[in-house]
C-alpha cells in the first residue's frame, strides 16, 4: 500500500536466545499478509534465517529485516540474534528503529539477554515493550511479578491472557471483561492512571471529567510520551506458534507504537566539534539517511541496508555518500523480505531500504543528497570490543590474496568482527566477540567465497609502560669516509595514567637540536615504542619530553636523530622500571546453579576477580575481571563443567601489570630475539 510516515512503524524483537524472536517474526508476516504461510525453524523455512549456516545450527546470527501491512500501517520488522556473540548486527540495527520489543519466553522468564536488550534499549533513549511469548507454556502471572520486580511498576500488561492461555483480552481499550489474572478492570486503572500522569494537561482533564472524558487522540499522545521517556513498558502476552495474541500485537503497533516523527530525534552530529544536527522527517526536505546493515552478496554484489530520516530517496536520482565529490545513481531501489529484494520507486522518511552494487557503501555511511550535508554523521554507537583472537592462514598456497578480501567483506559487514595484521609477528589476527563469533566467520568463508583456512592462538595483546620517571641519552656519532652522521639526545619520560596512549613535549632551548630535526626525534621515539624495550610489545601511557641534544652543522641528519631519539628514548626505559601490561576482561559466566561453585572456582585459579553473582529461576551469573591470557581455551572448559549448559561473554576493560614471574618469563623469551637480530 502507499503510506506516509505516519503510518510506519520500525519495531525490533530482541532478546534472550530460544525466546521465540524468529517464530514470532514469522507470526507477524503472516498475520499481515505479507507470507502465505508461517515458516519454521526446524524445517528451515523462514524468511529471516535463510543463511546455509542458520539453517543448519537454528537459530539467528544476523538479523533479518521484512516488512508488511497491517490495517492503516506499513511495519518494518527486524529479528535481531539473542546471542551475544552476533551484538554487532543486533546493536546496528536497533539504531534504526522506534520501538524495541524484548521478547521473553514465558516458560524461562528473564534472562541474561532479557536485561542486557532492556538496558541497552533505556540507554539508547528507544521505546520498549515487553512481548511476552509461548503463554501456553508456563506462569504468566508470576512472569509479569517478575518483569514487574526488575524493570519497576512501569511495566503493565496492555493485554491479558484468557482461558488457560488460549487467547487474550484487551486491558487497555476497556475495562470489562475477565482474564487469567482476574477482572480487566483492575489492571486497565493502573495503566490509565499510568499514562496520565505523564502530561499535567491530560491529568487535570482526567480528574475533572474522568476516563470518559478522555478523547482517544490525548490518550494516545499521553501513551507515545510515556513510551518515549521510559516511563511506561507496556506488557504483551502473545503464543507465536498458535498465533494467540500475534494480531492483537499488531493492533498495538499500529495504535500505540510512535512512529518516526514521535519518537525521540536521531543523534545527528556534524564535524570534530559533534554539532547537533536536527534531521527532521520532512519528504521535501535534502535526503539524510544512515547505512545500519552491509551485506557482500556473492551473486547481487555489496548490499547497503539505511534508514532515511529526511527527504525522500527516489528510484533513478543521485546519493552522495558521507563527503564523497562523486555521486552514485540509485539504479535499483529495494525493500527487504529475508534474502528477496523487493523493487520499490521511493523510500520516505522514516523507512528501511536498500540499494546495490555501491562499492563505497559502508557500515555507518550518510547518504545525502546535498553538500549541504556534508561531515553529519550520527553519534557513534557503542559497540564490545572484540576481545577473541585467532591467527588464520589460508590452507591452500595462492589463496592468500583470495583470503584477505573475503575477511574485508566480512569485517564490512559485522562492526565486531575485525581483521589486523601485526607487523611484528607477521600475522593475520581476526578477532570477535566469542570463538563462537570467529568459528561461524570461518565457517562463512568457507560457504561464501571458498576459502578455507588454518588457525591457530595468536600472541596475546601485551604492551608495555614506565612506572616511574628517568632520563635517557644517546650520541650517535657515525663516520664512513665521506659526509658522517651525528646527532645527540637528552630526553625524559613519565608514566601518564592509564588508557591516555602517548604524549610528546619539545622543550629544547638555544636550538641544541635544530627545529627541523625534532620530528626525526619523535619519530625515533616512536619506532621504539612500536616495536617495545623489554620484551617487544608496544609502549603506551608514556610522555616523552625532550629537552637537550647536539648537532653538527655538516653531519647532521634526520637519519641520525631518529637514531638516537630512538635509543634515547629505550635507554630511560630501561631505567624507569619498565612494566608488562596484559589485557584484562570483564566476564560474564551464565551457568546452572547447581555448578557455581565449580565455576568460581575454577575462575580463581585464572586469577580472576569475582565482582558479584545474580541468580535467577535456576542459573547463577557470576561476573569477574579476568586476564585475557587465562582464558584461552575457556569455552571447552566450561562446556566440560556445566555439562554443556553454561555460556559467556566478555568485553574489554583494562590494562595493568602482569605479575612479576610472568613478565619475567616474557622478558627472558624476547631476549633471544634481540640477540638474534
Amino acid at each position: 500500500m502507499a503510506y506516509t510516515t505516519e503510518q510506519i512503524r520500525n519495531v525490533a524483537l530482541a532478546g534472550h536466545p530460544g525466546a521465540g524472536k524468529t517464530t514470532l517474526f514469522e507470526a507477524l508476516l503472516h498475520a499481515g499478509g505479507a507470507i502465505q504461510a508461517a515458516g519454521s525453524i526446524e524445517r528451515g523455512s523462514t524468511v529471516s534465517d535463510f543463511d546455509p549456516i542458520e539453517k543448519q545450527r537454528g537459530h539467528s546470527i544476523d538479523v533479518g529485516i521484512a516488512s508488511t501491512d497491517h490495517a492503516s500501517i506499513h511495519v518494518n520488522l527486524i529479528d535481531t540474534p539473542g546471542y551475544p556473540d552476533f551484538r554487532g548486527p543486533a546493536l546496528s540495527a536497533l539504531a534504526a528503529v522506534e520501538t524495541v520489543a524484548v521478547v521473553v519466553a514465558c516458560d524461562a522468564g528473564i534472562e541474561y539477554g532479557t536485561r542486557r536488550m532492556m538496558d541497552y534499549a533505556k540507554n539508547r533513549g528507544l521505546c520498549r515493550a515487553i512481548v511476552v511469548n509461548k503463554i501456553d507454556h508456563g506462569d504468566c502471572r508470576a512472569l509479569l511479578e517478575e518483569l514487574r520486580e526488575t524493570f519497576g511498576n512501569e511495566c503493565l500488561p496492555l493485554n491479558l491472557p484468557a482461558s488457560g492461555g488460549t487467547a487474550v483480552v484487551d486491558c487497555f481499550g476497556t475495562a470489562d471483561g475477565d482474564s487469567d489474572f482476574g477482572p480487566v478492570a483492575d489492571w486497565h486503572q493502573k495503566i490509565i492512571d499510568q499514562v496520565v500522569e505523564v502530561n499535567e494537561t491530560v491529568m487535570e482533564h482526567y480528574l475533572d471529567l474522568g476516563e470518559g472524558g478522555l478523547s482517544g487522540q490525548e490518550l494516545h499522545d499521553a501513551f507515545e510520551q510515556c513510551l518515549r521517556e521510559g516511563h511506561l513498558v507496556p506488557v504483551l502476552f502473545c503464543s507465536a506458534r498458535s498465533g494467540v495474541g500475534v494480531r492483537e500485537l499488531l493492533d498495538v503497533t499500529e495504535r500505540l507504537f510512535p512512529h518516526p516523527g514521535e519518537a525521540n530525534p536521531p543523534p545527528f552530529v556534524r564535524g570534530a566539534d559533534a554539532e547537533p544536527v536536527d534531521a527532521k522527517p520532512d519528504p521535501s526536505a535534502h535526503v539524510i539517511a544512515d547505512v545500519f546493515k552491509i551485506v557482500n552478496d556473492p551473486f547481487v554484489g555489496k548490499l547497503g541496508v539505511f534508514r532515511v530520516y529526511q527527504g525522500t530517496v527516489k528510484k533513478d536520482t543521485q546519493l552522495f555518500v558521507d563527503d564523497g565529490r562523486k555521486p552514485f545513481r540509485v539504479g535499483h531501489l529495494f525493500k527487504l523480505r529475508g534474502k528477496e529484494h523487493v523493487e520499490v520507486d521511493q523510500a520516505i522518511p522514516g523507512d528501511i531500504a536498500a540499494v546495490a552494487k555501491v562499492e563505497d557503501l559502508h557500515f555507518d555511511a550518510v547518504l545525502h543528497d546535498s553538500h549541504d550535508e556534508d561531515q553529519i554523521h550520527l553519534a557513534p554507537l557503542a559497540f564490545p570490543k572484540p576481545m577473541f583472537g585467532l591467527a588464520v592462514d589460508a590452507a591452500s598456497k595462492g589463496q592468500e590474496q583470495k583470503l584477505a578480501t573475503a575477511l574485508h567483506k566480512l569485517a564490512e559487514e559485522d562492526p565486531c568482527f575485525q581483521v589486523e595484521h601485526i607487523v611484528e609477528t607477521n600475522e593475520t589476527i581476526v578477532r570477535g566477540l566469542s570463538d563462537l563469533h570467529l568459528r561461524i566467520n570461518l565457517d562463512r568463508l568457507k560457504e561464501r567465497y571458498g576459502v578455507e583456512v588454518k588457525s591457530r592462538p595468536p600472541r596475546i595483546a601485551y604492551r608495555e609502560t614506565v612506572s616511574t620517571r628517568a632520563e635517557g641519552h644517546h650520541r650517535h656519532k657515525k663516520q664512513t669516509g665521506g659526509a658522517g652522521q651525528f646527532g645527540e639526545v637528552f630526553l625524559r619520560i613519565e608514566p601518564l595514567d592509564r588508557g591516555r596512549g602517548f604524549e610528546f613535549a619539545d622543550e629544547v632551548k638555544g636550538g641544541t637540536i635544530p627545529g627541523q630535526f625534532i620530528p626525526a626525534v619523535e619519530k625515533g621515539v616512536r619506532q621504539a615504542l612500536s616495536s617495545g624495550a623489554v620484551a617487544g610489545y608496544p609502549l603506551q601511557d608514556v610522555r616523552v619530553t625532550v629537552y637537550d641534544g647536539k648537532h653538527h652543522p655538516v653531519d647532521s641528519k634526520e637519519v641520525a636523530f631518529v637514531t638516537a631519539g630512538k635509543r634515547a628514548f629505550v635507554d630511560a626505559v630501561l631505567k624507569a622500571r619498565p612494566q608488562v601490561l596484559e589485557p584484562i576482561v570483564d566476564l560474564e559466566v551464565v551457568a546452572p546453579e547447581a555448578n557455581m561453585g565449580d565455576v568460581s572456582g575454577h575462575l580463581a585459579g585464572k586469577r580472576a576477580r569475582i565482582l558479584g553473582t545474580d541468580g535467577s529461576r535456576g542459573e547463577v551469573s557470576v561476573k569477574a575481571q579476568v586476564p585475557l591470557s587465562e582464558l584461552e581455551g575457556f569455552a571447552a572448559e566450561l562446556k566440560s563443567i556445566t555439562a554443556g549448559r553454561g555460556r559467556y561473554s566478555m568485553d574489554f576493560s583494562h590494562y595493568e601489570p602482569v605479575p612479576a614471574n610472568v613478565q619475567q618469563k616474557l622478558v627472558e623469551s624476547y631476549r633471544p630475539k634481540v640477540e638474534e637480530d
